[in-house]
């Protein structure tokens, strides 16, 4: 692994011209809770079907186990932001969902126009085609717009590498392009793509970005014991729609497993 990283690493220096961006100098804590886990998950209803009651739900649900986010559809962010005021849940969204394939310009409106509605967290897809396409000034620049952007207002952005696309060389150039171009956290998925996360691409993606920012897993993160296993590999948060039955299940109670599908 080490030696791969390396190899990626000496490639992408090699490059002349690509941006330079800066993390969030104080990145937000979790908010406390009496259950840890709990502090690490993006309580997540990213369906296309999710209804204005499901995600008051959400928020319920997520002020009542003191998740650190919900992770929401740009259009429910402003509902959020009013149903958390006061709370310590973060409200969260995404940007260029699913594909990544919106241009720079409309990945940039929507990040502030979300933060205009209350999001302060914003998770981004990088431009998968372009990265696979080793088009990666195109891809530094596309998340480094929209870090510009989100940290103007203090807003922490995630980057989305799409992992069930990419091989393990991809995916540590993304995670590298990610950390150059001023990314607070890399993430594994969607949920709408291929596969989910997995220990062997979060103890990669935390190899490749070291301990200066986050990695988040999600995609079919359902189970206790499977959220346990990617902290341990390096995650420091968790995207599921399974957070409840999780922390049920770590304070030893008959969880409520939600259905199977969806992320």
């Amino acid at each position: 692994m080490e030696d791969l990283i390396a190899q990626v690493r000496a490639q992408m220096e090699a490059l002349v011209g690509l941006p330079a961006g800066m993390q969030l100098p104080n990145p937000p804590s979790p908010p406390a809770s009496d259950t840890p886990i709990a502090s690490y998950i993006d309580h997540t209803l990213l369906k296309p079907e999710a209804t204005s009651d499901q995600i008051d739900r959400l928020c319920n649900e997520a002020e009542r186990y003191r998740f650190a986010s919900v992770c929401v559809n740009p259009r429910y962010v402003e509902r959020c932001a009013r149903a958390l005021a006061g709370s310590p849940v973060r409200v969260c969204t995404v940007i260029g969902f699913p594909l990544g394939a919106t241009t720079t310009k409309v990945k940039v409106f929507e990040t502030v126009q979300a933060i205009g509605h209350g999001a302060r967290e914003v998770d981004m897809v990088l431009a998968v085609g372009a990265l696979r396409g080793r088009e990666y000034h195109a891809v530094a620049d596309d998340i480094r717009a929209v870090t510009d952007a989100a940290h103007a207002s203090g807003v922490l952005v995630k980057v989305i590498l799409e992992t069930g696309l990419l091989t393990d060389v991809e995916k540590v150039m993304a995670c590298l392009l990610a950390v150059r171009a001023g990314a607070d956290f890399v993430k594994t998925s969607t949920g709408f793509g291929p596969g989910g996360a997995t220990v062997a691409d979060i103890a990669l993606m935390r190899a490749a970005v070291g301990p200066a920012i986050g990695v988040k897993a999600s995609g079919g993160v359902r189970s206790l014991v499977a959220a346990q296993e990617l902290i341990a590999a390096g995650a420091t948060r968790i995207g599921t729609s399974a957070g409840v039955a999780i922390v049920q299940e770590a304070e030893g109670a008959a969880p409520e497993r939600p259905s199977s599908d969806g992320y």
